[in-house]
């Protein structure tokens, strides 16, 4: 049974659905898609942990909201397995922080104070 919705975060989810769709569905985007796995067939938090996994979506690294140059822009796009892209991309943009360190014990998210050059 899916989880209830509230109305305006429905709203929201139909307009931005709405908007994007046909970014996702053009031939533009399934060739930037094919090149980045292509050239990037591994999933990048995955090797932060020094684990092997194969990429099978192509992520933006900053949400594009809609702003077609930056969801066509290559720079912006990273290949991350789904467990990594419907998990721990989706808790660092709700929350802002990314958990969990690399095998080098030094935190994975970039913010971190750890991560931080020293003034």
């Amino acid at each position: 049974m899916p989880l209830p919705v509230a109305p305006l975060a429905a709203a929201f989810l139909f307009m931005a659905n709405a908007q994007t769709k046909p970014l996702y569905n053009s031939k533009r985007w399934y060739r930037l898609r094919h090149h980045q796995l292509r050239e990037h067939p591994l999933c990048a938090l995955c090797a932060k942990l020094a684990q092997v996994t194969a990429a099978t979506v192509v992520d933006h690294v900053v949400p594009h909201r809609g702003d077609v140059d930056l969801f066509f822009d290559p720079d912006n796009l990273q290949s991350l397995c789904k467990r990594c892209h419907d998990g721990a991309k989706q808790q660092l943009e709700k929350s802002g922080t990314l958990r969990g360190c690399g095998v080098d014990g030094v935190p994975l998210d970039a913010n971190h104070h750890w991560n931080r050059a020293s003034s």
